[in-house]
């Protein structure tokens, strides 16, 4: 757990496993920290170097004023490579981090050995639920404080978008870390916003045939918060991808289901890793 002075921000991470297997950096997404990985550090750190941070405007991470770019976000995980020293990694991102994630493949494609976009969209007006995306971010836009939002009507809302009322009745360790974590280091209204309006303005529609690193995206079948339809969409226009989506799962379907998305997910890194290939 350390903070590395990176382009004008100070980024909080944290690396797990071993510091000489193949470096995993993972990208979590939007007002979340670190910690919301709970579910996937233990299994991926068995067998890689695990590296999770919180992104710009979220937790231990600065929190300036916005607006973001998923570019700039991008950048500031290049300069968190450099500073650890790491040349390539495989690159995990989760719904926004997901986003960052493609950028991240089009701009340093010489930097991902292989990439997991999950529950994730290409954004833009071509994209699946973009204006069901754009018309609830306008509203948290206007939003003259955290507490306004959060109220425990919308809360609600946001659980039962993310996972199932079945999970939610009895939640397991991982998503009561996620919980603390995010109590114990609140985003602010400035950081919230500002990774809004990145959200907003992303659109990778027309660059997904530039990625170049193999990739896997996944997603829950019943996920509403990011429309599930963006999965096939990712799938089909970056080149070579592999689709799997896990049925009747949210868009915390990874917290839901950690067995069978590591699972998953492992399997995929096991066919790319250098030393396999080697």
């Amino acid at each position: 757990m350390a903070t590395a002075h990176i382009n004008d921000i100070d980024l909080y991470y944290e690396e797990h496993g071993d510091a000489n297997a193949e470096p995993v950096l993972l990208i979590m997404g939007f007002t979340m920290n670190a910690g919301a990985w709970a579910a996937q550090v233990p299994a991926l750190s068995e067998r890689y170097h695990v590296i999770a941070f919180d992104n710009r405007g979220a937790g231990r991470t600065t929190q300036p004023d916005g607006p973001y770019t998923m570019r700039q976000m991008a950048a500031d995980a290049a300069g968190l490579l450099d500073h650890l020293g790491i040349a390539s990694a495989h690159v995990i991102g989760i719904s926004m981090g997901g986003m960052i994630a493609q950028e991240f493949a089009i701009n340093y494609p010489e930097r991902v050995r292989s990439l997991v976009l999950a529950c994730t969209t290409p954004g833009g007006p071509r994209s699946a639920g973009y204006q069901q995306m754009m018309d609830s971010g306008a509203e948290a836009l206007e939003a003259e404080s955290l507490e306004a939002l959060m109220t425990p009507e919308r809360l609600q809302e946001s659980m039962l978008l993310a996972f199932t009322p079945e999970y939610l009745a009895s939640p397991g360790p991982a998503f009561q870390q996620m919980a603390v974590t995010t109590l114990q280091f609140p985003q602010t209204l400035e950081g919230m916003k500002g990774q809004l309006m990145a959200i907003r303005e992303h659109d990778t529609f027309d660059r997904l045939s530039r990625i170049t690193a193999p990739t896997l995206v996944i997603g829950g079948t019943d996920d509403m918060l990011v429309d599930a339809a963006n999965s096939p969409i990712l799938a089909e226009r970056i080149p070579g991808a592999e689709l799997h989506m896990f049925p009747g799962l949210r868009h915390g379907f990874n917290v839901e289901d950690p067995d069978e998305v590591n699972a998953r997910i492992l399997e995929f890194l096991a066919k790319h890793a250098m030393k396999a290939a080697a």
